[in-house]
């Protein structure tokens, strides 16, 4: 049975990973780990395809220690159990290392049964994920590991990688040239999206599915290339971290009147079909980001959401683009936000106080008794429509919550309410 082409690339030393630099790299954090033989626990923390799986095999077969491996989607309590059972045998001498995959998967109860293990060395725990590992992983196993961050990989790694692939294709097939042209390599490395694993499935797709040429050759061009491929896979869990990551972006880049950044994000929302959080976002950014400096904003928004939620997916694109483009060319005004959050703060914090009475419904027979509405001043009844009157409860009447921005349409307003009430 032939084994997949990552599986026969997969590196056996820690100076043959490809990638990861900024943690592997010559004297970097884990590679002084690795080297030493002093192992603790640790939480991978990444994408797929990036190389999590490999080095933790690396640090087994150095570590002389018993490697037990498992997969939280599919492993309970008892695989748990079992190991433990084996750490008073001779196989457990020298402790263990328990490598467990996706330990997202894993609930509390599962998680909280290792930390007695773990707590006193017996165990050394090497989980991975592809989820952020603050939001799904237990603080008591957080507190007693070290988090290592594993990265996309640059398009000149997945290319390492699958010449590394090539060679090995060669030798297995070395009466056979295997002639790979840049359009391809390119467009295999582009598509890959950071995940070398899809690269080299990519790749062993291309090889085993093309017949040689009159001369002999194995041919694998851009058409080859692009048939092997699937489309391109964003990095997108609707459920996970790079969700909020890529909204977060495309609001942030809104607010920093990028317009083609936006875009950009945008276009990643729609790849994966994400038209209610698009709509959602685009709604708060027009109240959040850009507020009273263009009021009108939120309601050409309403209408653009409006028409891409009966449009659907994909024509519902344009009038989000539309919307996206006005919200980041606009200008922006983070007034709003600040009053009502300031407000909301004050009400959690201090005693305000009650209603003010001539504030207070006098709409009933017997207000008056009990001096409601009494002293209220009717303000179109006064020259511009305002009178001077108390408004907050008296124990926050010197309260301060809006500040005009700083920007033509509330910067006209404040002259206008500055002329009057003064």
């Amino acid at each position: 049975m032939r084994k997949p082409l990552a599986d026969r690339i997969r590196p056996t030393a820690i100076d043959e990973v490809i990638g990861q630099e900024h943690i592997l790299g010559s004297n970097k954090i884990l590679n002084r780990i690795i080297k030493s033989g002093s192992l603790s626990n640790m939480i991978f923390y990444g994408p797929p395809g990036v190389g999590k799986t490999t080095v933790a095999n690396i640090i087994a077969k150095e570590s002389n220690k018993k490697f037990y491996k498992l997969n939280a989607t599919n492993c309970s309590i008892k695989d748990i159990q079992d190991i433990i059972d084996n750490l008073n045998t001779f196989e457990g001498i020298n402790g263990v290392v328990l490598y467990l995959d996706e330990i997202q998967n894993f609930n509390k109860k599962q998680q909280q049964s290792l930390l007695e293990f773990i707590e006193d060395g017996r165990i050394i725990l090497i989980s991975s994920t592809t989820e952020n590992p603050y939001h799904y992983i237990f603080k008591a196993i957080l507190s007693r590991s070290t988090i290592f961050e594993f990265k996309l990989l640059a398009k000149d790694n997945i290319k390492d990688g699958i010449n590394r692939a090539l060679d090995i294709l060669k030798k297995d097939n070395n009466e056979t040239e295997i002639i790979m042209q840049e359009e391809a390599l390119g467009y295999i490395c582009e598509v890959a999206n950071g995940d070398l694993r899809k690269a080299l499935n990519t790749l062993e797709i291309a090889y085993y599915s093309t017949m040689p040429n009159k001369e002999n050759k194995i041919v694998i061009d851009l058409e080859v290339a692009k048939d092997s491929s699937q489309s391109k896979i964003l990095n997108y869990d609707i459920s996970g971290d790079s969700h909020y990551d890529i909204l977060s972006a495309f609001q942030k880049s809104i607010r920093g009147s990028d317009a083609d950044a936006s875009i950009h994000y945008l276009a990643r929302l729609i790849k994966a079909g994400d038209l209610i959080s698009i709509c959602r976002r685009l709604l708060v950014i027009a109240a959040e980001d850009i507020g009273l400096a263009y009021p009108n904003a939120i309601s050409i928004v309403k209408s653009c959401v409006d028409a891409a939620m009966q449009l659907g997916l994909p024509e519902g694109r344009i009038p989000l683009a539309e919307a996206t483009i006005l919200l980041a060319t606009s200008p922006k005004s983070n007034s709003v936000i600040k009053a009502i959050d300031k407000a909301l703060i004050e009400i959690d914090t201090k005693d305000v106080g009650d209603i003010p009475l001539h504030l207070k419904d006098a709409h009933y027979s017997g207000a008056k008794n009990l001096g409601r509405g009494i002293e209220y001043k009717y303000p179109h009844n006064y020259k511009n429509n305002f009178i001077k009157q108390q408004y907050l409860p008296d124990n926050i009447k010197s309260s301060k919550y809006y500040e005009f921005g700083e920007n033509k349409l509330e910067q006209a307003s404040f002259e206008y309410w500055n002329k009057i009430k003064q």
